[in-house]
């Protein structure tokens, strides 16, 4: 049998969460299905080369396909990270390679993937919160700076008392619009700002890693550090399921 992923203690956890959802059946063989989904984010794989003991390949890329239309492993990790503490966010984004066969989807949408030097690639914004556990995210294509997804991040996370992030971020605007909801905006200015840096929590910002550390877990999946998925909600929920395998130690 292949190297798994979840203890008991794990599955009992997802399996009431895709219960509570009211979109999932109570199947004994969901487990094995998502191991297999597990097995191919970690290894990265083609679906068709899933080894046998998690099921027929195309049955389990049936499933998958079918939770990701249905979004319930999105909804795995917004239930999980609801317990989230949210004193402080921490946001960035980082670009993954986007492989040559996940481009090509039929239809006029770029499925998050854009075009620059170095390729084609997909952008993963996200905001953590004071523990460094992922709370929320989004996708765009690779050449879409930080910036354009800062005030979607701030919106869709818990009401928080600081944002930090590096220069990248670096705006009056989306310093007034942090200020506007009740937040501190711990943002570094460019050099080339007049403005210094007197405003700095330089203590804080040193727990900035945070953010970076989330990267660095869920990259260590091949199917996230490498876009294979042609469709965006596809790959949203192979990052997601990423952010969930973050989580799940929390509730041991």
């Amino acid at each position: 049998m292949p190297r798994t992923m979840l203890s008991d203690k794990d599955w009992e956890k997802l399996k009431q969460v895709l219960k509570d959802s009211g979109r999932v059946y109570n199947k004994y063989e969901h487990r094995n299905t998502l191991e297999g989904i597990l097995y191919r984010m970690r290894t990265g794989i083609q679906w068709r080369d899933l080894p046998p003991e998690f099921g027929l390949w195309n049955t389990v890329f049936r499933r998958f396909n079918l939770w990701s239309k249905k979004g319930i492993l999105q909804k795995l990790f917004e239930q999980l990270a609801a317990e989230h503490d949210a004193e402080w966010l921490f946001i960035d984004g980082s670009i993954v390679k986007a492989h040559q066969d996940s481009t090509g989807a039929v239809g006029d949408s770029d499925e998050a993937i854009g075009k620059s030097r170095g390729g084609n690639s997909t952008k993963i914004h996200v905001a953590v919160d004071s523990g460094g556990l992922p709370i929320y995210f989004e996708l765009s294509g690779g050449q879409v700076h930080d910036i354009s997804h800062a005030q979607s991040l701030i919106e869709h996370s818990p009401k928080t008392t600081c944002v930090t992030a590096d220069k990248g971020y670096d705006s009056d605007v989306f310093r007034e619009f942090i200020e506007q909801n009740g937040g501190v905006a711990n943002i570094p200015r460019k050099t080339s700002r007049k403005k210094g840096n007197a405003h700095m929590d330089w203590c804080l910002y040193k727990y900035r890693h945070l953010v970076e550390n989330v990267f660095l877990k869920i990259k260590k999946y091949r199917a996230v550090a490498t876009r294979y998925d042609k469709l965006e909600r596809n790959y949203n929920s192979i990052v997601s399921l990423a952010f969930v395998m973050i989580w799940l130690p929390m509730y041991g």
